[in-house]
């Protein structure tokens, strides 16, 4: 989030772990409001949070409906997010209703992977993957949804992460914008 300035907003952060590094948001950040469902990942972060070099403000419970106006945000953020999401699709259009227009969402996801082979396993698994990891599916196609959303993805490196099986770690990490 180099570039990232003003006011931002950052939803649905599993277990506060993102909430790790927040101490290096970039000066030109002024706040930032996070929507966050769980009470006990916002008290695991609590630390973290109070080290923050910018306000954290927990501000909504559920991405799927933000209680913030229209145009209200510079940036945003979404890191291992949108696997979980129950309506990923209101969860975005509500990302993109609050980002001002030329706002970035910047975005570190795991979802389907670029191999068919790999794929065809992820559609096996991802029943199972939904019910004991909290609703998480293995097969959502990131870019396709962002699009579908109205964002523009700038740049969008798909990957598999190290030290994960190719099944749970295809990624996406990129840059996407608001009309």
């Amino acid at each position: 989030m180099d570039n990232a300035s003003g006011p931002r907003i950052e939803p649905d952060n599993p277990e506060g772990v993102r909430w790790t590094f927040t101490r290096n948001y970039p000066a030109a950040v002024t706040s930032v409001a996070a929507v966050e469902p769980c009470d006990v990942s916002w008290r695991l972060a609590g630390e973290r949070l109070r080290a923050s070099n910018v306000p954290v403000s927990r501000s909504g419970l559920d991405g799927q409906s933000v209680p913030f106006d229209d145009d209200s945000f510079d940036a945003a953020l979404s890191t291992w997010t949108l696997c979980s999401i129950p309506d990923v699709a209101a969860a975005l259009s509500e990302m993109r209703r609050v980002l001002k227009s030329g706002g970035t969402l910047q975005f570190l996801e795991h979802g389907l992977a670029p191999d068919e082979g790999v794929r065809r396993w992820q559609r096996r698994l991802d029943p199972v993957q939904q019910r004991i990891a909290g609703g998480c599916h293995l097969t959502r196609p990131i870019v396709d949804l962002l699009e579908a959303a109205g964002f523009t993805v700038k740049n969008v490196d798909v990957f598999y992460e190290a030290g994960t099986t190719k099944v749970s770690g295809a990624a996406s990490l990129g840059i996407a914008s608001s009309p």
